[in-house]
């Protein structure tokens, strides 16, 4: 199934110790960059959506976020050390031994004293699991957004290869009048200035400007590449960088389509061939 790669997530949860937020966010690239974010408590477990990433997206720049909340339970639960807490008061009593004037610190400067309170660090084993949990979730809908795109895209593909086929056939049909009509204007010319022709010369030259003007071999290979990129689009793993090649193909016998025309509906073919492609080509360009 084709997928976009410009999508969004954002996925809420909670648990007995933390409230989480996910953000994913991802455009088109060359090939799959992301870009993590943790909270500092959470920074191991990096490498572990890294992986998860890279398991479910083939292409694209992801912007990845979490967003974590303790619960009140998590940030009120301090615990002072009574160790540290008795050497700043020995040394506070020292002081005012020797200083007079020395004032004894309140309750609250102890407590800011560094060291003196311990914020036990949170319980980050159940979390991250419950962080992983919910950055599944939020991979979910990120490639259920991707293959909604996807959808799209392949509906637009497929209504500009049809209109490819067209122009084809057009020119196919248009070959046979465009050579005779060449044909009658030498012959009308020459009629005019009342020369003796060599019938046989008379054919080599008509041709050569038929082989000049030949282009089955282009339309061909437009016919070859639209049946692929059908074939292309039935595929389940990423086909961006395939269709973008195919592009190239399509633009390239579109020139040379452009360069052998000889009238001005097969001209007019051409340039509709190359807006057809050139709008394939811009849609190509978000296809994971």
């Amino acid at each position: 199934m084709i997928r976009s790669m410009t999508a969004f997530a954002r996925v809420d949860g909670k648990s007995a110790d933390a409230e989480f937020t996910w953000e994913l966010r991802s455009v088109n690239h060359r090939y799959l960059e992301a870009f993590v974010r943790l909270p500092d408590e959470l920074r191991a477990m990096e490498s572990l959506v890294r992986e998860r990433l890279s398991a479910r997206l083939g292409r694209g720049k992801v912007e990845c976020a979490l967003r974590c909340g303790w619960t009140t339970a998590q940030r009120v639960a301090i615990e002072v050390d009574r160790d540290r807490l008795g050497a700043v008061l020995s040394a506070c009593r020292e002081v005012e031994t020797r200083c007079s004037e020395a004032t004894s610190p309140g309750v609250i400067e102890l407590l800011r004293w560094p060291g003196v309170v311990c914020e036990p660090e949170p319980d980050t084993g159940a979390v991250q699991s419950e962080a992983l949990a919910l950055l599944e979730q939020a991979l979910d809908q990120l490639v259920a957004t991707r293959e909604r795109e996807g959808r799209q895209i392949h509906n637009h593909l497929l209504t500009r290869l049809e209109g490819i086929e067209q122009q084809v056939e057009k020119v196919k049909l248009r070959l046979p009048e465009v050579l005779e009509r060449i044909r009658s204007k030498l012959d009308a010319r020459l009629n005019e200035l009342q020369a003796q022709v060599d019938k046989d010369r008379l054919e080599q030259e008509l041709a050569y400007l038929a082989q000049k003007m030949d282009v089955d071999e282009e339309l061909d290979r437009l016919e070859s590449h639209v049946s692929e990129v059908r074939r292309v689009l039935g595929r389940s793993e990423p086909i961006g960088r395939r269709l973008d090649f195919l592009m190239q193909e399509f633009n390239r016998e579109a020139n040379t389509l452009a360069s052998k025309s000889a009238d001005s509906e097969t001209t007019a073919a051409a340039v509709e061939l190359k807006v057809l492609i050139e709008q394939m080509r811009e849609q190509v360009q978000n296809v994971e």
